[in-house]
């Protein structure tokens, strides 16, 4: 996968999407550190693409709260456990 930098991106954009049609995917750096992707789609595929991403960033959300969890031992809580949990949150939002 290319790099290419915002100065890159400001400077050459022309080229950078000829690039982007060809590569598909490029990373946009900053300082040298990675802060956007840009993924080459178009007018048929634009939903599925968009759906593919959010499915993408929805499965990386759960996958770090289930690391946290395990981190606070929280994944052996019973079901009694959890329960209490939700109602003394619930009981809490109430006042």
């Amino acid at each position: 996968m290319r790099f290419v930098s915002v100065r890159e991106l400001r400077g050459k954009s022309a080229a950078i999407w000829k690039t982007l049609a060809a590569e598909k995917d490029l990373v946009v750096t900053s300082n040298g550190k990675p802060i956007a992707v840009l993924s080459a789609t178009s007018e048929d595929t634009l939903e599925e693409s968009l759906v593919a991403v959010r499915r993408a960033r929805a499965l990386a959300a759960v996958t770090a709260m289930q690391q946290t969890s395990v981190k606070a031992g929280t994944d052996r809580l019973s079901k009694k456990e959890i329960e209490a949990e939700i109602a003394a949150v619930r009981k809490g939002r109430a006042r």
